[in-house]
């Protein structure tokens, strides 16, 4: 039986393993002094035009012109208005391509080039990192170097140029802020960080066991996606929830490969915090047991994603006094490409936060009895749980077929949160 979905990211996968040898090769050669700060720039850089070419083919162009782009907003634009220029040109690029994506595969019905995904994904990313450098040299975190306005010197955009195309963040997150990337790399042959080895290997492993659950997941909605036409009520819930399940694992799958990937060149390391263990944390968007535990959705959305979630928060809720909860998932919306299903579930997210935050904040100070609160964390771990899934099956599918089943049985959990905040309103 073909599965009733189809995912892109094995590709993605094969890069990102492939790439993981030669960013340990980095850690030995720059630790060891092999490397002086200008090649430790261009083998980051050089890579992942490398890695981009590869993986992208022709479409690799589209990545090199919005670094050129930014590179050239960044030298020419004064740095108070430099952030508003960087930030409406790679919207509007990353835009363009997102409708012709979204023109291709639903008014053409084309099927998905994966190098093309390829692209729009890695060009959301490389979105986020000169947003990030752009807001920090609007904030007076980044410092432009003398002269650097006045002159065009390679050396002043190269470091820029790494950040922006360094093969180790090129496919994936997390985001690293950039002093910290330009101070790790400055600094890595005189404190060098602990050999990464060994959380290379404990992070390749959880990513296998990951991708072991992928597969008894797939496994048990492909056997019982046969008698899908004859769910209903509770059977057809915890079907959509396994989907659900399933489709967050990839998440997790992505994000420690990821992390491992900038971990092998010593990014993320920590140190032994408080005379404890190494802790090589200093990276991540968002551990399995961590954010699943959450039993509040506001808390949830904080740690899904997590330096996303940072990222969005510096840049829209912190910026915006009116709507700011709204304009954050409005542009996340705007984002990931404004495909209806991810206006749908960004819409629905957003209401759903809105509503968890106004129900705790009105029954935390009245549930005063320990059984009472330990009901309501376990009612509100369920809630987040079915409301998160609700969500993810909105934005990840685009299927009638699965709208309809999500809507039937799933989309009960966020209008439960609307129906409560309007009874708190009455009371």
């Amino acid at each position: 039986m073909t599965p009733i979905w189809d995912f892109s990211g094995g590709v993605q996968f094969i890069y990102q393993i492939v790439s993981v040898p030669f960013a340990i090769l980095f850690y030995s050669l720059a630790t060891n002094g092999y490397l002086s700060l200008v090649q430790r720039y261009l083998y980051l850089s050089a890579g992942g035009v490398l890695l981009a070419v590869i993986s992208m083919g022709w479409y690799s162009t589209v990545l090199f012109a919005s670094v050129l782009m930014s590179t050239l907003i960044i030298h020419l634009v004064d740095s108070k208005r430099v952030h508003l220029c960087v930030s409406t040109v790679q919207m509007f690029w990353q835009s363009l391509w997102h409708a012709i994506l979204l023109h291709r595969i639903h008014w053409q019905e084309q099927p998905a080039d994966p190098r093309f995904l390829l692209m729009v994904s890695s060009l959301m990313l490389l979105t986020q990192r000169v947003t990030s450098v752009s807001m920090d040299i609007e904030e007076g975190k980044v410092v432009v170097p003398p002269g650097f306005k006045e002159r065009l010197h390679m050396f002043h955009l190269l470091p820029f140029i790494c950040y922006a195309l360094s093969f180790v963040s090129l496919l994936g997150g997390p985001l690293c802020p950039y002093n910290t990337f330009l101070s790790f790399l400055q600094h890595i042959q005189q404190n060098p960080p602990t050999s990464p080895l060994s959380r290379v290997f404990l992070r390749l492993l959880w990513v296998l066991t990951l991708e072991g659950i992928k597969c008894v997941l797939m496994f048990i909605l492909q056997i019982s996606s046969v008698n899908l036409d004859h769910f209903g009520g509770l059977q057809g819930t915890l079907w959509m929830w396994n989907l659900s399940l399933f489709l967050k694992m990839s998440y997790y799958s992505h994000w420690a490969l990821s992390e491992c990937l900038n971990n092998a060149i010593g990014l993320g390391y920590r140190g032994n915090p408080q005379g404890g263990s190494q802790s090589w944390n200093d990276l991540s968007d968002g551990e399995l047991w961590s954010t699943e535990t959450s039993c509040r959705l506001s808390e949830f959305t904080r740690r899904w994603n997590g330096t996303t979630a940072a990222w969005l928060r510096r840049l829209v809720y912190q910026r915006w006094k009116t709507f700011p909860l709204v304009l954050t998932f409005g542009f996340s919306a705007l984002w990931h490409g404004l495909y209806p299903g991810q206006v749908a579930g960004f819409s629905l997210w957003a209401a759903s936060v809105k509503a968890d935050h106004h129900i705790h904040s009105y029954l935390n100070p009245r549930l005063t009895c320990q059984w009472t609160r330990k009901v309501f964390k376990c009612l509100s771990w369920i809630q987040t749980q079915m409301v998160m899934a609700c969500v993810i099956v909105i934005i990840e599918l685009q299927y009638a077929r699965l709208w309809f089943y999500c809507i039937s049985h799933l989309c009960i959990f966020p209008f439960i949160y609307v129906l409560s905040v309007s009874a708190l309103s009455l009371h």
